[in-house]
């Protein structure tokens, strides 16, 4: 059995689809469904079980999880960058995580969790995943800093070499329309486009980049599943590694490329950023992928167009948002 945390989630359940296409179905979905919309993510999905991420956790603490675990993909968090309760942040992506890992190394299972390029900050001290330097990071929000708390404790326990943690860059792509205000750009700018034929952007307040010129990792989901499902086929490749694409692009870009997917005019405005985030906002992020690449990943990540009219084209355009 495979269990997913996070499985009605974002990437949790595109791993799951990409689960499926692999013929695989004994999986267990763990998750908290509440009132949102995510449960759609699982109706074309094959799996053999629900579980709440508290009755999973229960199981973990009593160590009485009634099935046998091939592979345990962590990828159950609150990844809200703006989530203000400190707490709960610490409780569910910080302490929740290290009882699955405990456990996860009891058992003998593979895990691979999910961190978040949110762990390097404003990226003044780069963006290399070599794990001498994860202790130097300075996260500028409350979400990576719980990520980052992670990577130092499987750092300071050794666990770092029995388990894959991944640092996802900006993930876009079918599967994300349930996230509210952390969906992608892409996904916004068709809502925009489809409403009003233009597009809003956040100015740039900082002199050396220009207006829509900050720039990003933009990554598909469809390549991020790709690597995960690679990674659980490899367990003898552990470590913290960054997942991008490895080549930076500018929100000018981005939209260019959702504009031309539609065959539409580019029409872009610029808004002023607002406060609460001037502070906390990432400039630049561009993934170093020599590490993933030197442990022998053969990804070939697919270019900013060709994902974006993938994405635009086959899902967003057509009303299928998911997967």
């Amino acid at each position: 059995m495979i269990v997913v945390t996070g499985g009605a989630g974002f990437i949790g359940s595109a791993f799951v689809w990409k689960l499926n296409t692999e013929g695989i179905d004994e999986v267990i979905i763990v998750d908290r469904l509440g009132c949102s919309r995510k449960w759609k993510n699982l109706v074309n999905r094959r799996y053999a079980d629900f579980l709440h991420k508290d009755t999973f956790l229960k199981m973990i603490l009593e160590d009485r999880v009634p099935f046998p675990v091939e592979a345990l993909v962590h990828m159950g968090a609150c990844s809200s960058t703006t989530e203000a309760d400190a707490d709960y942040l610490m409780e569910n992506n910080f302490h929740y995580t290290c009882r699955v890992t405990e456990w996860a190394m009891k058992h003998g299972v593979r895990l691979i969790y999910a961190s978040s390029a949110a762990t390097y900050g404003d990226g003044s001290r780069g963006f290399d995943d070599d794990e001498g330097r994860i202790k130097d990071l300075r996260p500028i929000n409350m979400y990576g800093y719980s990520k980052q708390l992670f990577d130092q404790w499987s750092l300071r326990h050794g666990i770092q070499k029995q388990v894959a943690g991944i640092k996802f860059f900006n993930v876009f792509g079918p599967n994300e329309y349930h996230k509210g205000d952390m969906s992608s750009v892409i996904y916004k700018a068709c809502q925009q486009i489809r409403e009003t034929g233009r597009v809003r952007l956040f100015k740039s307040h900082r002199p050396d980049y220009g207006d829509g010129e900050q720039k990003r990792d933009f990554v598909y989901v469809k390549d991020c599943v790709e690597v995960l499902w690679w990674l659980m086929e490899h367990r003898e490749v552990n470590g913290i590694f960054n997942l991008g694409t490895g080549k930076s692009r500018s929100w000018n870009d981005l939209i260019a490329a959702v504009f031309a997917a539609l065959g539409r005019e580019k029409q872009i405005d610029y808004i002023p950023m607002p406060e609460n985030l001037q502070a906390q906002y990432q400039y630049y992020t561009e993934a170093k992928m020599d590490k993933l690449q030197a442990r022998g990943c053969p990804v070939a990540f697919k270019s900013l167009e060709d994902s974006v009219h993938d994405y635009v084209v086959n899902y967003l355009s057509c009303g299928e948002a998911c997967l």
